[in-house]
């Protein structure tokens, strides 16, 4: 028994040398990144579209990700344009539709890198096949030359707003929902109250588009010197075939790939390599200025009380507020940072779960660390509401963002439960214990609770935006309504201070720091991914106060009509407009 005891002790601890020897090994290798080639022409595929933030979780990773990080591929963009060893970039522009948020943050960051003087070829199969292709074709046109395959065509067709109403299917279903708004604008309740459009509700979705189609055509009148008249004609008549979008200047060739990529050898010459701009930035060694970090939050979602988590279902995350609020502390926390960037991109959520985020960004700025926020492809209602109190809110000109007003009240399944033949009885030991049942209508007394309640919140976020943006409180009760306004809109009333996205927050958090221009500035990126020894050992925090509570690997599966129906129940009167159909999609 003692000799057996003993190999296995040698077998074990041989193992757990050869173990620790390959990770030794792994982490070598690591450590020796291929190099750059002197001669590089960048590829950017934008295949399977842009995200906003990489979720921590195994299953994305299991999944094979592979979404373009909009803040990466500014960065490697910036970065490129100053390095000699990047010839040039070529783009492969999907057909899938993007954001026009994230398209103009992306734009912004290629005519950047073309004023460095290097080619910059944007390439694609057709720009909308069987489909608009605006935003795919917004993209390309801020690259110096465009090509499209000859088969292709160009859906340049205008835009559009959709918003679905849901009342006739919960009439249907037998789901009643008693909801209250603060203001008129406010139009989250109106897809399950309503069957189409309310006045307010139109001429808001139409004011959100023409102000898209007005940057668009600004932008492209720029891209393509064409006059901006001629390019809205333009538009009204597309789609165009290939050969009339040529015949239009829109595009510059009709090539196959193969056809571009020889006019990029051609052009810089055929010992050229190609790297993808993703490995470029793996690969990259940067040498940061000395002096202060700038610490990197991102709000990604709709937000909750709980932790951060993520839908592989949807593709969606979740802004959890114990996850940020933990993030913010620990960045506050870390003597080495001295700015703290907050991107947020969230179309609002629990008043509660913001409410908490608004706090840490209070104490943030009374510790010394200002915040600069710089807003993604929506900001609004809850996500304007963790940001009003930043040092600069950035916005990109087609940010949607605004949406000041909240939303509350409960669906009463008690119709749908009798459809199924489901009868409920209760107890209760006080008449309000009814109040958040889904089974029983709101009382007077109790909606007039809902209304207070309103009331309240509508008040502390109105109150909130007039002292952070010195605004008088007249005047944001005028903007506020619960309106949403794209970035463009929000500049001229005065909710956000600056048109810009990454790069810009960038500049200011620099300027800030006293760090030259030409000098890159340390940023470390809050929540702190635990190392691979601590997720191996399950190093757990000690307390609230720890850095790794911020940490957050998390899977939701939740998301059906149904589930959402059932938390709406008994927790939408946290909300400030979570559900993102507020939110109206641009096509």
């Amino acid at each position: 028994m003692d000799l057996l005891r003993l190999v296995f002790s040698i077998v074990g601890a041989i193992t757990c040398f050869l173990l620790v020897a390959l990770l030794f090994l792994l982490f070598m290798l690591n450590l020796k990144k291929p190099s750059i080639h002197a001669n590089t022409v960048l590829e950017i595929d934008f295949e399977k579209g842009l995200i906003e933030s990489v979720p921590d979780a195994f299953i994305y990773r299991l999944s094979g990700g592979g979404q373009l990080q909009i803040t990466n591929v500014v960065t490697a963009l910036d970065i490129a344009s100053k390095d000699k060893r990047i010839k040039g970039i070529i783009a492969h522009i999907a057909a899938s539709p993007f954001r026009y948020a994230d398209v103009q943050e992306i734009r912004d960051a290629v005519i950047r890198f073309r004023k460095s003087g290097k080619p910059a070829f944007a390439f694609a199969e057709s720009f909308g096949e069987a489909g608009a292709g605006n935003s795919n074709y917004y993209l390309a046109s801020a690259f110096d030359s465009i090509f499209m395959q000859p088969s292709g065509s160009l859906g340049l067709t205008g835009f559009m707003s959709l918003s679905p109403f849901f009342k006739g299917t919960l009439d249907k279903l037998g789901v009643t929902p008693q909801l209250g708004a603060r203001e008129e604008y406010k139009t989250a309740k109106n897809q399950f109250t309503e069957t189409e459009y309310t006045d307010a509700h139109r001429q808001m979705s139409q004011d959100i588009i023409n102000s898209v189609l007005n940057r668009f055509a600004s932008d492209l009148s720029s891209d393509r010197k064409l006059k901006e008249q001629h390019l809205k004609d333009l538009i009204s008549q597309g789609p165009f075939s290939a050969s009339e979008a040529l015949n239009n200047g829109l595009i510059d060739a009709l090539e196959y790939r193969d056809q571009v990529y020889d006019r990029m050898r051609q052009k810089i010459g055929k010992r050229i390599r190609f790297l993808y701009l993703t490995k470029y930035l793996q690969r990259f060694r940067a040498r940061p200025a000395r002096g202060k970090a700038v610490a990197l939050i991102h709000g990604d979602g709709a937000i909750v009380q709980g932790k951060s988590s993520y839908n592989p279902l949807s593709g969606e995350m979740v802004m959890g507020a114990r996850t940020i609020c933990a993030a913010f502390r620990a960045a506050i926390k870390d003597k080495s940072v001295g700015v703290i960037i907050f991107r947020v991109n969230s179309p609002g959520g629990s008043h509660i779960g913001s409410d908490m985020i608004w706090r840490e960004t209070v104490r943030a700025q009374k510790a010394g660390k200002p915040v600069i926020v710089t807003m993604g492809a929506v900001a609004g209602s809850g996500g304007y509401f963790v940001a009003m109190n930043a040092e600069k809110i950035i916005a990109n000109p087609s940010t949607i963002t605004g949406s000041i007003g909240v939303v509350s009240g409960k669906f009463v399944t008690e119709g749908f439960y009798n459809k199924l033949g489901v009868t409920t009885s209760q107890v209760t030991t006080s008449p309000n214990a009814t109040i958040w049942s889904p089974t029983s209508k709101f009382t007077e007394e109790q909606w007039n609770y809902i209304e207070q309640s309103l009331d309240t919140v509508y008040h502390d976020f109105v109150s909130k935006v007039a002292s952070r943006r010195k605004l008088p409180l007249e005047k944001v009760k005028e903007i506020a309504g619960g309106r949403i306004y794209t970035g463009d809109e929000a500049l001229r009333l005065g909710l956000v201070d600056t048109l810009g996205g990454f790069y810009e927050a960038i500049q200011s958090a620099k300027k800030i720091l006293r760090i030259p221009d030409k000098r890159m500035v340390l940023i470390k990126k809050f929540p702190k991914r635990p190392s691979f020894w601590e997720r191996f050992f399950g190093k757990s925090p000690d307390s609230s106060e720890d850095t790794e509570v911020a940490f957050q690997e998390d899977v939701s599966l939740s998301g059906s009509l149904l589930s959402k129906l059932q938390k709406a129940a008994g927790m939408i009167t946290e909300e400030f407009g979570a559900l993102k159909m507020e939110i109206p999609v641009v096509y």
